[in-house]
């Protein structure tokens, strides 16, 4: 999504996590090493893949300690030189993420150390995270949406992991005809699940012609031959499957499928992003003239031909689980009493793989760190994000003192914000020192 508000998604952190408790420092040859990989994967591309280069100022951080190593010095003059690189350390209201951010009077690549060690994957990290620091001067369409709430549901997630299915068919498939019908397959999924749902194609587009492309990107220059980039591509399709929720994370699976099928059937295709917000799939079976078909009948043979029948039978265990959690929901965060933060200049860090759908409401994000103009908010056990983004619902503090907080989240207020009573009993509000 191209929020005019600032958000970071932090997929890569969990997995970092972990090596961190060993060994939070940078080692500034490591550091080094990364920005000369970064260099010579985009002198390698030389702007061919979206017209313009994917060079330029990269900081690794440690989310630990906040400690930077960065390829180049910033504009405000925050960051020292050693030993080739330039060191220093993030402030607390700058959250840290695998993103783009602007800091320090510069746009940066900011990538959470240590980056992956198989040089594939940190090549497609590189190359997706430097893709989003280019991205604002790109020609693509701004779509609106991005929530996907219909892809934490039943017929949404099984439609979606078909989708996944036919595309690795597709991908791997030996001569041309295998190929086509496997495609075919796939659009029929997605043409069916954008029949559902209303809306899905709009909502599905806003986070392809974000993450999707970041990820096809990183697929393209972070693997050197095409059978490594194809092996990326599948590689995704398949991590993705075991994602707690797909709402968010969907895209870094079709993203580099539909990227790798475009380029075979409708080169050019990068150039012709600006035109309409259009999603991959709807590109793609013009570009190539696929019949679709969506009847029953052929969605069941469809369905069958891509093991159907066993992934329903998990769907339906799942969405019994899904419907226990949003009551849960619902009783902590609707009916029960609450803490209402309202937006104004926010920045939200997040796992994109986790979020969970409340509807009429917004998202629950089981973990997040919000930065606005009273102050910052880090997150633990659950919050939700409202459908508008203007503002974020909590379980009602244990105390509404300088330092609230409430069942696993904790508040660090400016000077003059507190929380004052709600309309209902038990309710709490932001209140600032203008109002």
């Amino acid at each position: 999504m191209r929020h005019r508000i600032r958000w970071m998604g932090t997929f890569l952190l969990c997995a970092a996590m972990p090596a961190l408790a060993q060994d939070a420092a940078i080692p500034l040859a490591d550091a080094r090493a990364v920005f000369s990989q970064a260099r010579s994967q985009c002198e390698a591309d030389g702007g061919h893949l979206w017209g313009a280069s994917l060079c330029g100022p990269i900081m690794l951080v440690d989310p630990r300690t906040r400690r930077i190593v960065a390829s180049q010095a910033d504009a405000k003059g925050a960051l020292r030189e050693q030993d080739g690189v330039f060191v220093g350390e993030l402030p607390k209201e700058t959250n840290v993420a695998n993103t783009a951010v602007e800091w320090s009077g510069t746009r940066w690549t900011q990538m959470l150390w240590p980056l992956p060690e198989d040089e594939g994957k940190r090549g497609t990290l590189i190359a997706h995270e430097m893709f989003h620091r280019l991205q604002p001067d790109l020609p693509i369409a701004d779509a609106r949406g991005g929530e996907n709430p219909h892809l934490d549901t039943l017929e949404g997630r099984y439609s979606l992991q078909l989708e996944w299915r036919g595309l690795a068919s597709a991908l791997q498939a030996d001569g041309d005809a295998a190929r086509r019908a496997a495609v075919a397959d796939a659009l029929a999924f997605r043409a069916d699940r954008h029949r559902r749902f209303p809306e899905a194609r709009a909502d599905e587009t806003a986070l392809e012609l974000n993450e999707g492309l970041a990820e096809y990107t990183g697929v393209m220059l972070g693997n050197a031959t095409p059978q490594a980039r194809l092996q990326a591509a599948l590689h995704d399709l398949q991590s993705h499957v075991a994602d707690p929720s797909f709402v968010r994370s969907f895209a870094y699976a079709t993203g580099p499928a539909y990227g790798l099928l475009l380029d075979q059937f409708a080169p050019g295709w990068r150039k012709r992003l600006g035109d309409t917000a259009m999603d991959l799939g709807t590109r793609l079976r013009e570009a190539g003239g696929f019949e679709v078909t969506t009847g029953d009948a052929a969605l069941a043979a469809a369905a069958a031909r891509h093991g159907g029948a066993a992934l329903r039978e998990t769907e339906t265990a799942r969405e019994r689980e899904r419907l226990a959690q949003l009551e849960r929901n619902r009783a902590r965060f609707v009916r029960g009493p609450v803490l209402t933060l309202a937006l104004k200049h926010m920045s939200v860090q997040f796992n994109p793989s986790n979020l969970q759908p409340l509807d009429g409401v917004g998202t629950v994000y089981p973990t997040m760190r919000v930065t606005d103009d009273w102050g910052t908010l880090e997150v633990e056990e659950g919050a939700v994000m409202r459908s508008d983004w203007k503002a974020v619902i909590l379980a009602a503090p244990d105390a509404s003192g300088a330092a609230p907080r409430g069942p696993g989240w904790k508040l660090a207020l400016k000077p003059g914000w507190t929380l004052v009573p709600g309309t209902r009993p038990g309710d709490y509000v932001l209140k600032g020192p203008e109002s």
